[in-house]
């Protein structure tokens, strides 16, 4: 009989597995999307064959945003295909990311149930950094793929950080286009993250 504190653990490698099964199996159907595409813009299959009508109208309802977008930053809507190829890959290995994280902290908590105060202070130094540096990541992650700090799901990590970053961006010397001051945050709150743990150490 499993117990109801044991329950959420034992589920933990089928969530892994079903969120790793998920990513591939959208990494592979968008992969037959950008083959089918490619292959009629090549002339070897007929646009209207029922092959290139199938994939179309199942995909559709993902490719139209692409290329809407595409069409309005100036870009080519043939290319939404590899877009979205490349979008289904960063979302899988973030998905899969976040759900190694999550169980990670579940089976952390579980083994620090009679820790005693000072491993709960590590913790919290080690969560609330990891929560920055991710945030960092999402921002950086966010402005090359084109979704600055008006974007909705941008908001949070802006948030989050633009009391370290914009500091630093106003001391920080101009490289031309390119803004070190994330990666000076990220490595900044790295090197923090380090020391307070080996002074609660």
């Amino acid at each position: 009989m499993v117990s109801p504190r044991e329950a959420p653990i034992r589920l933990i490698p089928a969530v892994d597995f079903a969120v790793r099964a998920l990513a591939l199996t959208a990494f592979g159907a968008a992969l037959v999307v950008l083959l089918t595409h490619a292959a009629v813009r090549r002339g070897a299959l007929q646009p209207f064959a029922w092959w290139p009508r199938f994939v179309r109208n199942g995909t559709d309802r993902f490719l139209k945003p692409v290329e809407r977008r595409l069409l309005g930053s100036g870009g080519n809507p043939q290319d939404a295909p590899l877009w979205l190829l490349g979008l289904v890959v960063v979302a899988g290995l973030l998905s899969i990311s976040l759900v190694r994280w999550l169980t990670g902290t579940i089976l952390y908590l579980s083994a620090m149930r009679s820790a005693g105060p000072g491993a709960w202070l590590r913790l919290a130094v080690s969560a609330g950094t990891s929560l920055l540096m991710a945030a960092i990541a999402v921002r950086v992650v966010g402005s090359w793929i084109g979704f600055g700090r008006y974007a909705r799901w941008m908001r949070p990590a802006y948030l989050l950080t633009d009391w370290l970053i914009e500091p630093i961006r106003r001391r920080l010397p101009a490289f031309g286009m390119l803004d070190l001051s994330p990666i000076v945050a990220y490595f900044a709150l790295w090197l923090l993250r380090g020391f307070l743990l080996s002074a609660l150490g």
